[in-house]
């Protein structure tokens, strides 16, 4: 059912040292939704999306992923999630075809010829040309090192994909193309996306819902409904010259 909640977090805590960065955070991400993530520096985005897929452990607090505690995550709940994180953390001393084979060694038992044709059709599907697949990232334009993140990302045929800031560094032209990217993808292959940006363009083309991390909690809502909430850090940021530009005269309302 598209309005079960694919990921559950009741009442986190996380902390570093004596800094709580969210406290009693509270946030379910519907399946098939795009959701914009977004805060203001130091209020956890990235923070709060390593710790739902398990590479941070939170103080307190539950979060259950596709129906099972994180706690206890399973090898079979990872393979279901995608990760691109902001850099696209490719393994420099691999091609980008070895890059996106990484999760199908670790997890599937196939022959070699079977992983190249996945391989380039990963390739493919990110709108990489056939060419990259022997290239090792260091040949290839920051925009193309995404795209290659994002096909590693989806190696395993993920059902929930997960990006760390996936246009940063990328002009305003391969930010747009980006943001298309994702969203036909989601389309295509009905994934549910939790997305931290800071990009405004990206949740005007292409969120659903936007969580606002203020206070050490999220506030979850439309774009229209966070244009009516009277928080300081809110209004600024969703009536703001940024924002005015990114919705270009548009009724906020967010979806693809």
């Amino acid at each position: 059912m598209k309005d079960d909640p694919i990921i559950a977090v009741r009442g986190l805590r996380t902390q570093f040292g004596d800094i709580v960065i969210h406290d009693n955070l509270d946030l379910d991400v519907l399946r098939g939704e795009v959701l914009g993530v977004v805060g203001g520096s130091g209020t956890g985005k990235s923070v709060l999306l390593r710790t739902i897929i398990g590479l941070n452990r939170p103080r307190a607090g539950t979060i259950e992923v596709l129906g099972e505690d994180t706690a206890a995550i399973t090898t079979v709940t990872q393979r279901r999630c995608g990760v691109l994180f902001q850099n696209g953390a490719l393994f420099s001393s691999l091609t980008v075809a070895e890059n996106i084979q990484v999760p199908m060694r670790e997890h599937l038992r196939l022959p070699r010829k079977l992983l190249n044709e996945l391989a380039a059709l990963k390739i493919a599907m990110v709108g990489l040309p056939p060419d990259a697949g022997p290239k090792y990232p260091a040949e290839l334009s920051g925009g193309m090192r995404k795209r290659a993140g994002l096909a590693r990302a989806l190696a395993l045929d993920p059902e929930i994909l997960f990006l760390d800031e996936p246009t940063a560094g990328l002009d305003p032209i391969g930010a747009a193309a980006f943001d298309t990217l994702i969203g036909d993808l989601q389309k295509s292959l009905g994934l549910t996306v939790f997305m931290v940006t800071h990009d405004l363009d990206s949740l005007v083309a292409i969120c659903d819902r936007i969580a606002v991390l203020v206070d050490k909690r999220v506030r979850l809502a439309t774009m229209a409904e966070h244009m009516q909430d009277s928080h300081p850090w809110i209004r600024e940021y969703f009536h703001g010259p940024r924002a005015r530009a990114a919705l270009g005269g548009k009724e906020p309302g967010g979806g693809h």
